[in-house]
């Protein structure tokens, strides 16, 4: 690749919470397992099934009844979402090593900028060093797409799982990215992609054609379209910021469950996971909020978000925890929930806060007052001339 064209890696681990299992009790290396659901009670879905499972035709949103039909011997796992939150920081950790200009894609992928690097280093010696590194300081198997764009270095690490490192330049395109299924095109939703198949759009290569653009305008804007020809073409975004949230106007964390929980306990514990590790944040990087709020997406990927807004800036743990549990007692009805999320809005920096003048902190000042002349008045009655209370005398 040429120096004066960005080289965008797009990082993905692996069957991550799968990874995470394994490295946790090692026996089920090379074992069919699956992480969510009940070997027990044999209910629920399959969230991430290992490689080994997945060869026998076991795949993430299949019901465990059936997955244990094909294989009655699969090992279940449960999931464990503080064992990912601990594994998805030390891969970020991992990766500033080699950039410092990351974007986090979500809790187990990333698009980082290695054009500065790669002056020095090759590349696809770079991506090798790095998915080596992963598997052996923290067993981490990746994949990596190595491309000019976002969305093209998003694609290519798709093409080869797991292990894989996939180059897709502009030249490639036609190639690589045009025989694709449309339903694999990144950012294509599960609504979409029907509709496309339908009117005859199978594949990548079929959307970019002119004489196709008024069927694909039955099924979507013509912005959206356009926006994907951006991307497919490499016409897209190849900027990534990590400045852009140094001080973030809001602070999130959510999950993909992968499968349909309609377990209330099971999914509040989410939510209070999540809520630890996002306080975690606004605490280290010395910041307060005024709102909180839920994020729940349900099986028809119809989102809600509820918050609320306190009577003042805090970074109280207990206050956002009472503030989520009524907007999660309020909100959540019993249907099966496929993401949930935290976030905290209208976020400053601790030192930039001023209190305003409301009618508990004007209480709570006139109390700090009257303690502080209470003070200066036995001082005064001891020593009468020594001090004053500020009291300005007009000619």
């Amino acid at each position: 690749m040429k120096n004066n064209i960005k080289i965008i890696f797009h990082i993905d681990l692996n069957a991550f919470f799968a990874s995470c299992a394994v490295i946790k009790e090692p026996y089920l290396k090379d074992k069919a397992f699956v992480v969510g659901g009940s070997s027990t009670f044999r209910r629920g879905v399959v969230s991430t099934a290992s490689y080994e499972a997945r060869k026998l035709g076991i795949h993430s949103a299949m019901n465990i009844n059936d997955a244990m039909r094909i294989f009655p011997k699969l090992i279940i796992v449960p999931l464990q979402f503080g064992l990912y939150q601990k594994y998805s920081k030390l891969f970020f950790a991992f990766l500033k090593q080699y950039s410092p200009i990351i974007l986090e894609g979500s809790i187990d992928e990333a698009y980082v900028d290695m054009t500065e690097p790669s002056l020095t280093k090759h590349p696809l010696e770079l991506a090798k060093e790095i998915q080596e590194g992963l598997m052996r300081e923290h067993q981490l198997p990746c994949s990596i797409g190595i491309a000019p764009t976002l969305f093209l270095a998003k694609m290519a690490s798709d093409m080869q799982k797991p292990l894989g490192i996939t180059v897709l330049r502009r030249k490639d395109i036609v190639s690589k990215l045009f025989p694709l299924p449309i339903r694999e095109m990144y950012g294509i939703g599960k609504k979409t992609y029907p509709k496309l198949e339908a009117i005859g759009i199978q594949t990548i290569g079929a959307f970019t054609k002119p004489e196709h653009k008024d069927q694909i305008l039955s099924v979507m804007s013509e912005s959206s379209y356009h926006s994907y020809l951006d991307h497919i073409m490499g016409r897209s975004s190849d900027f990534i910021d990590p400045k852009r949230y140094a001080i973030p106007k809001s602070i999130s964390n959510e999950t993909t469950l992968n499968y349909a929980m309609d377990e209330s306990d099971a999914i509040f514990s989410i939510l209070v996971d999540m809520l630890q590790t996002t306080h975690e944040r606004l605490v280290k990087e010395e910041l307060v909020a005024k709102t909180i709020g839920i994020k729940l997406k349900d099986s028809e990927f119809i989102t809600t978000n509820r918050s609320q807004t306190l009577t003042d800036y805090t970074d109280d743990y207990q206050s956002f925890f009472d503030a989520m549990e009524s907007l999660f007692e309020e909100n959540y009805h019993g249907e099966p929930m496929r993401l949930v999320g935290v976030f905290f809005n209208s976020v400053i920096l601790k030192k930039d806060l001023k209190k305003d003048f409301n009618l508990f902190t004007y209480q709570e000042l006139t109390r700090r007052e009257e303690q502080i002349y209470k003070t200066i008045r036995k001082i005064n009655d001891k020593y009468p001339k020594s001090i004053s209370q500020g009291i300005k005398k007009t000619s």
